[in-house]
């Protein structure tokens, strides 16, 4: 067996607090009151005022003396030229809080906003150095999609189309103040973006539970019922939308897979997720999507006999498969289940289905293969180049 580390030390805390439920928003207002009487609503493409959640805010924030602006329109891979417009609006007006109502795109823009509201510069500053982020106005949250966590995580992920550069950032600014989580808001999820999302969260689970570390059982143990909830509900929330008991069980365990518990103690960094930023960054696919195609190409390309013992703990204990088997046996029949997976809930599996080719691969190889010199399984530019090659 690969000898890893023991479990690292770590420093825990998540000062969010989220209502859970149905109706929980009720308790918007009276929170952000607590901290402004103006607020920044942020938010996507408008599907909040289609299913009534905008004009609900809107009412809540009236009776509660809160005045509202609004930024529209964030994209799906969120960019800075939004993030600087939100910046100068909350400047302009003297805005002393954000509302992120959407999913991780939404969120990680709004965290942004309210750290470049609080700095001189430009805001790319900031996503390239988060050193530099001294303050941030507080955030809120309503949660629409189950996928990032970012209502929960002290993380975001910006793109600069200019440079074609997709970046991760971290502050403890960026945990929110108070999180709305009620599943009936993710009814109205398209099924492809339902899909998407529980990738994106098997994705997060994968990165603490493929890692070198090997005394950090209760994290593997958390992380593999996390996948196991993705694996069960997944389907269910996906041909019936408006299953409550799928989608609350979905939106918890997107919130659990990143930042928590079974991000204590282990690495970082150790699967496909650095890739994939890749491929949003120069084709603006959905995330999700990325993640789906290139995990099993990952796990295929990194299965020998130091990573082995990993592949069977996942076999057996997530996927279930026969103990007695041969380890490699096991090994490729969960990979091949996590494929099937995927395909079951109509995630292309090969980049040329969402119109990659090679005419990026080797800079995405170039930026993707940062930082994963000490991941589970250590790669370098041409293993990641290859990794893409087997992914088309």
């Amino acid at each position: 067996m690969w000898k890893g580390e023991f479990m690292n030390n770590f420093y825990f805390q998540l000062p969010t607090k989220v209502y859970f439920g149905k109706g929980q928003i009720v308790h918007l207002g009276e929170e952000i009151k607590k901290y402004s009487d103006n607020v920044l609503l942020v938010y996507g493409g408008g599907s909040i005022k289609r299913t009534g959640l905008y004009d609900t805010i809107k009412d809540l924030c009236v009776q509660n003396d809160i005045k509202v602006y609004e930024l529209p329109g964030v994209e799906p891979n969120p960019r800075i030229g939004t993030v600087r417009k939100g910046a100068a609006l909350c400047k302009e007006h003297g805005i002393g809080a954000v509302l992120a109502v959407g999913g991780g795109s939404v969120i990680d823009c709004a965290k942004v906003v309210a750290a470049a509201t609080k700095y001189d510069g430009d805001a790319w500053d900031l996503v390239l150095d988060s050193s530099l982020i001294k303050e941030a106005l507080p955030i809120f949250t309503v949660l629409t999609i189950a996928a990032t966590g970012s209502e929960m995580d002290r993380g975001a992920v910006i793109s600069n189309p200019e440079t074609n550069d997709k970046l991760a950032m971290f502050s403890s600014l960026f945990y929110p103040k108070v999180s709305i989580l009620d599943p009936e808001y993710t009814y109205s999820v398209p099924k492809g973006q339902t899909a998407a999302g529980v990738a994106d969260i098997m994705s997060h689970a994968f990165e603490k539970y493929f890692t070198r570390v090997k005394g950090a059982y209760l994290q593997d143990r958390i992380g593999e019922a996390i996948l196991q909830t993705c694996i069960h509900y997944g389907p269910i929330a996906y041909h019936e939308p408006e299953n409550y008991e799928a989608r609350a069980n979905l939106m918890w365990a997107a919130s659990q897979a990143i930042d928590g518990v079974t991000w204590r103690g282990n690495e970082v960094q150790s699967t496909a997720h650095p890739i994939e930023h890749q491929l949003s960054a120069y084709y603006d696919i959905t995330h999700g999507v990325g993640l789906a195609i290139l995990t099993p190409v990952w796990m295929e390309y990194i299965l020998n006999d130091e990573t082995l013992y990993k592949f069977v703990e996942y076999g057996v204990n997530v996927w279930r498969i026969c103990p007695d088997k041969d380890d490699y046996e096991i090994a490729k029949e969960a990979i091949a289940k996590t494929k099937e997976f995927f395909k079951s809930i109509d995630i292309p599996s090969t980049l040329r289905e969402v119109g990659i080719g090679e005419e990026h691969l080797e800079i995405m190889a170039k930026k993707g293969s940062h930082n994963l010199q000490n991941a589970f399984y250590p790669l370098d530019e041409q293993d990641v180049l290859q990794i893409l090659k087997n992914a088309l």
